[in-house]
């Protein structure tokens, strides 16, 4: 794909920044324990292993320790590792905008080097680029899918979900996944029938497997959906699990088996959330007057079934884009389609132990870090709220401040580093201290 190229910016800045990151840092090929190396953490379950972190906040927030602007138009968050932090954007390169992978030195908050992924969105991308063993891998809104050497930019190959894996038609808002990367493999989502799930080879792009879908229910459409896979072994049975715009599926890991599917939780607009595992349970939910599911999993001869436990209707929890996290025995994220009303529930019951108004404007993402969620709301509110199942307790809330280039919502996911809280609106990334003093 000659599309695919890697610019330098600023060629004199760049190459002195470099110089001075070459100096004073070592690279690393693997990401650290503190690190954020893809899409909602390590186990892509938005959950931040880091504590000692601020049990409240001043009415004006944390301390904002610096800020950036030129991330470009986009929705995509950050991955984190070794002192680099990367993410995507429409950005203009050489009077030109296009859709890119960006990288910046969290010491010197400069941006090191810009790779090319293809043509630009209306709103720009979605995806969280990847980080394994020195190298990133993302997928633009166009299908693009590339390998990209995170200490250079250089990109070392690329592949397109339609023209060579045999997707569905590109969905209304375009590809959004964020690629998962399970030992030797990048696993991503053309979506529809032929290819709702492939395998490529990550440091080739050669197709492993393609997984075929029989027919799951009458619900959605036979095309990728927005959200990202994540990998898991209920029923004892190594898997993929994906939320796609036919409804949930599960893949064997081994082979790209179609192991089971459930369309009840799909609609025909968007279905976004990334499911959550619990153990042999698989819980589900998307909006537009949709609603949440409980799956158990079990072996099943050589495959894997899948029963509804429970369901619950679009008024009683439905999560439009912010997603949910699972901490022991429930799940905590909010209700309403361009909404995002706390909850808390129980999972195995499906028991709502608690629902309350919510305290920031449209759809909210939610983090959890050292016994308490931080709700991202698309106006820009943060609030902080005690993750406890017997009892709602919000503990602060602050409100990001206005800055040029903070256009649209403010979608993008926040993420914990370090004891550092990074939440990003459009062009802008602000980065604020929640270490306790």
């Amino acid at each position: 794909m000659n599309m695919l190229r890697t610019h330098k910016e600023q060629r004199s800045v760049a190459v002195l920044t470099l110089a001075v990151c070459l100096a004073g840092l070592s690279y690393q090929a693997t990401a650290g324990a503190a690190d954020w190396p893809q899409w909602r953490g390590s186990n892509r379950d938005g959950i931040c292993s880091e504590t000692g972190l601020l049990k409240s906040w001043p009415d004006e927030g944390p301390e904002l320790l610096w800020e950036i602007s030129g991330l470009g138009t986009g929705y995509s968050s950050f991955s984190i590792v070794n002192g680099k932090l990367y993410t995507m954007g429409d950005v203009k390169v050489e009077s030109k905008k296009v859709q890119c992978v960006l990288a910046y030195d969290l010491s010197t908050h400069q941006r090191l080097w810009t790779a090319e992924v293809g043509p630009p969105h209306n709103d720009g991308p979605r995806c969280t680029p990847t980080f394994d063993n020195g190298l990133l891998y993302a997928i633009g809104t166009s299908g693009n899918v590339v390998c990209i050497d995170a200490g250079t930019g250089s990109v070392r190959w690329g592949k397109n979900l339609q023209d060579d894996l045999g997707g569905g038609k590109n969905p209304g808002w375009k590809f959004s996944e964020s690629p998962l990367i399970d030992g030797d493999k990048l696993l991503c989502t053309p979506g529809g029938r032929n290819a709702v799930m492939a395998a490529l080879d990550k440091k080739t792009g050669e197709t492993i497997w393609k997984c075929s879908m029989p027919d799951i229910g009458p619900n959605g459409k036979d095309e990728a959906g927005y959200s990202s896979i994540i990998a898991a072994e209920p029923a004892s049975v190594r898997q993929y699990v994906q939320l796609t715009n036919k409804g949930v599926v599960g893949v064997a890991a081994k082979d790209g088996r179609f192991l089971w599917g459930y369309n009840r939780v799909a609609n025909k607009v968007a279905n976004i959330s990334t499911p959550v595992v619990y153990g042999d349970y698989v819980f589900c939910s998307s909006a537009y007057g949709t609603g949440s599911g409980l799956l158990k999993l079990t072996a099943d001869g050589d495959g894997v079934a899948a029963k509804e436990v429970y369901f619950l209707d679009a008024n009683t929890f439905q999560n439009h884009h912010g997603g949910c996290v699972q901490i022991g025995d429930y799940i905590y994220g909010g209700h309403g389609h361009n909404a995002s009303k706390p909850t808390c529930i129980e999972i195995k019951s499906g028991k709502i132990m608690w629902q309350q108004d919510q305290p920031g404007g449209g759809s909210a993402s939610v983090l959890y870090a050292d016994g308490d969620l931080y709700f991202r709301y698309q106006d820009d509110v943060m609030a902080l709220i005690e993750a406890n199942p017997h009892e709602y307790n919000i503990k602060s809330t602050f409100k990001l401040p206005k800055r040029p280039g903070m256009s649209g919502e403010g979608w993008s996911h926040p993420v914990i580093v370090d004891g550092r809280l990074y939440v990003r609106h459009a062009d802008v990334l602000l980065v604020y201290d929640v270490k306790a003093k």
